[in-house]
């Protein structure tokens, strides 16, 4: 048993009897890992003040071990996700959707892990009305297998279908679990998510008594490799989620790896995100590339990323990486596309090699936790919240403020015309 667990024992084991829950005490019965709604997580940070949970897309093993260990260091709540690109059904890495709780409870009983964690389905997109057919099926099995937080991101569609289509899968979420909407697919500085567009999706929620956790926009970001210093714009952040204020909904954070430390501070300082996505900056941490301090991957002369010698990765790992990414036609961003058929080689590797992949990833966590995040000593939050409520579904923070009369589907379509926002240049633009 670790120092930390047999110092906080009571506590620790009343929210382990109490605070998992019912999918992960099926599923876990002997578990000693806490892994629990990501509601909790977003109350945490809201209560320390000016305070990010971090969410580390799992791409691989490494990463997922690397950020555990980084949070128990921190005494930090922590989130480990995947996205429905990622880890879905025609997902590009081995960690995913179905596997990626199995792969956090292992490790949290192995590593002896005594923060709490949540298992976030991030990006489960919703690109069409067959689409919202297939997901009534798929997102229970999701739960089934230990989610327990999901991001129901319809915002490749228009206003009105956005809004109707969390509305028509929120029937198969569990209430308990952690809820996140998007509005503004993520496109850089074009199409920029409006106070307009966020205000409708949220209130039309509100008016079904759907009240999210977490609201993602296209504040200026853009998923992998950032290629211009545009970034996150903090004014309209702040702008957007003071509007949405009366409906108790904080901010989750995508594309954080493109954008500065300083300007990651002043999101965690000035707006009301409770949560950043951090993914391609943990693959390439992992793998051992030369990064800057918040993570964006850097090139050589003739653009090709900089592998940093006995560090991540064995160098023969790593030509054989690069050199099917050239046969393959791989280049950039697109270098995810490497996990899923490199994931054996690299979990065959010596054990030296794995350790330090895995040790990477936890001091670049950790920084980030601690240093820019503002999250260290989070943990403690969490556990108390859970021994106070004496159950594992904080429930919601938000009321019904609005009419459901006024929020009919048809009204909902007609409501969606007088929305103010533009949806940028179209495309199949990746999660």
């Amino acid at each position: 048993m670790s120092k930390k667990q047999t110092t906080h024992s009571v506590e620790f084991e009343t929210a382990l009897n109490v605070g998992r829950p019912p999918n992960i005490t099926e599923l876990f019965p002997n578990s000693k890992a806490l892994i629990v709604s990501g509601k909790y997580m977003d109350r945490a940070m809201t209560e320390k003040g000016n305070a990010i949970c971090i969410a580390a897309n799992g791409r691989n093993y490494f990463i997922v071990k690397g950020a555990l260990r980084a949070a128990q260091r921190a005494n930090a709540a922590l989130i480990i996700e995947i996205a429905k690109s990622e880890g879905g059904a025609d997902a590009y890495c081995a960690i995913n959707y179905w596997n990626i709780a199995r792969t956090v409870d292992s490790l949290c009983n192995e590593l002896e892990i005594t923060i709490p964690v949540a298992i976030h389905a991030d990006h489960y997109g919703i690109k069409g009305k067959s689409d919202i057919e297939a997901a009534k099926i798929e997102i229970p099995s999701l739960f089934d297998a230990g989610i327990t937080s999901i991001a129901i991101d319809a915002s490749h569609l228009p206003d009105d279908q956005n809004l109707l289509a969390n509305i028509a899968l929120n029937p198969y979420v569990p209430s308990w679990a952690g809820l996140e909407t998007e509005v503004g697919e993520i496109k850089g500085k074009q199409g920029l998510s409006t106070v307009s567009e966020a205000m409708f999706l949220i209130q039309g929620l509100n008016a079904h008594g759907i009240f999210p956790d977490w609201i993602a926009l296209n504040n200026g970001t853009t998923h992998g490799i950032e290629v211009s210093d545009q970034g996150i714009q903090v004014e309209l952040t702040k702008e957007i989620h003071d509007a949405l204020s009366p409906y108790m909904i904080s901010g989750a954070q995508h594309g954080t790896s493109g954008n500065s430390s300083d300007r990651l501070r002043r999101i965690a300082s000035e707006t009301r995100t409770t949560k950043a996505n951090v993914a391609t900056a943990l693959q390439m941490v992992s793998w051992g590339l030369s990064v800057n301090d918040y993570g964006n991957a850097m090139l050589d002369d003739q653009g090709n990323f900089r592998k940093v010698e006995g560090e991540g990765i064995s160098e023969a790992i790593w030509q054989e990486m690069t050199e099917y990414a050239r046969e393959k036609g791989i280049k950039g961003g697109n270098y995810k596309k490497l996990n899923l058929p490199f994931e054996n080689k690299l979990m065959s590797q010596p054990r030296d090699i794995r350790n330090r992949m895995a040790s990477r990833v936890e001091s670049f966590v950790y920084n980030m936790i601690v240093n820019v995040f503002n999250a260290s000593n989070t943990a403690p939050r969490v556990i108390d919240a859970i021994c106070r409520a004496g159950t594992f579904d904080p429930g919601p923070k938000a009321v019904r403020l609005e009419k459901p009369d006024e929020w009919t589907p048809e009204k909902i379509v007609q409501r969606a015309k007088a929305v103010m926002g533009s949806k940028g240049p179209s495309g199949n633009f990746d999660d």
